[in-house]
This record gives C-alpha cells, structure tokens and sequence, in this order.
C-alpha cells in the first residue's frame, strides 16, 4: 500500500485518520507502546512525507441529511485546466479527481436537497468543455474512513 515501516506505522496512521487531534498518550495506550515511540514514529511519518499534513473535517448538522452524487465527467482535453478551475468554484463540489478511462474527472458532490443537486448538475454540465457526464446518486455510506463520525461521503 504505502512505505509503511511495519504494521504499528499502519495501525497509527489508521488511529490519525480517525482523529488528528488524539493525545499522543492514548494513541500509545491502543497500540500499547510507549509514548516516545508514537512520537518518534509521527515524526519520521511527517519528515519523509508518508503525513503531509493535518487538516480539519467539516460534518453536517446531525438533523440535516445532505444528498450525495458521484460525477463522471468526459471534457474536451483542450479544456480540462479551465474546467477545474470552474469547478473548483462550486462550493458543493467536495472533490475532484482526475482518472483514466471513458471519462476525465470524477467528481464528489454534496448538496443539502435533491432540487439543489440538480441545479448544480446543470451548472456542471452547461461549463465550456464538459461534453458529458454520468451522475449517481448515493444511496448510503456503509463504512467512511475519511469523515468525523460517519457524517460525510467516502473520500474515494
């Protein structure tokens, strides 16, 4: 998978997904080693990029149930720059890979209603270079590694 040292580097990053912020002690305490190890072990990760950095998950008020689609999008190749920066500028846009294949970009939406969702789609769609596109709405998350709590879409 990735220059994992061993089993307990996999076993931290796991526990660091979960949660950035856990205590450098209670992560030693589930893997039952000392805490300078887990130190240790965080800093190397960090020094030879295994970890690029930390950041922060938004999650969703518990009472509001968002509407997920996964986009696939083909794009006139002349165009594929300008159109990620277009997308880049729709907030419900929670990610955007490159991939190979039928289609160029493969898109993560979030929208708080479903007519929302449309709206979005139709902006996608009527963007300068996008020749098509195929949307699927999700229907349930059955495991996330990428969220606070399960409340958001896989992270793909």
């Amino acid at each position: 998978m990735r220059d994992f040292k061993d089993n307990l580097d996999r076993r931290l990053v796991a526990l660091l997904q979960t949660n950035a912020r856990m205590a450098t002690s209670e992560i030693a305490r589930k893997l039952k080693v000392a805490r300078s190890t887990v130190q240790e072990r965080i800093t190397r990760l960090e020094n030879c990029g295994l970890i690029s950095g930390y950041t922060v998950l938004l999650s969703s008020a518990p009472e509001v149930e968002a509407v997920h689609a996964l986009v696939m999008i083909a794009v006139e190749q002349q165009q594929v720059r300008e159109t990620i920066k277009r997308l880049e500028m729709l907030p419900e846009i929670r990610t955007c890979f490159t991939v190979s294949g039928e289609f160029d970009l493969f898109l993560r939406v979030e929208a708080p209603r479903l007519e929302d969702l449309d709206e979005v789609l139709d902006e996608i769609a009527a963007i300068p270079g996008v020749r098509r596109s195929r949307s699927s709405i999700v229907l349930a998350s059955k495991f996330d590694r990428g969220s606070v709590a399960g409340n958001s879409i896989p992270i793909i």
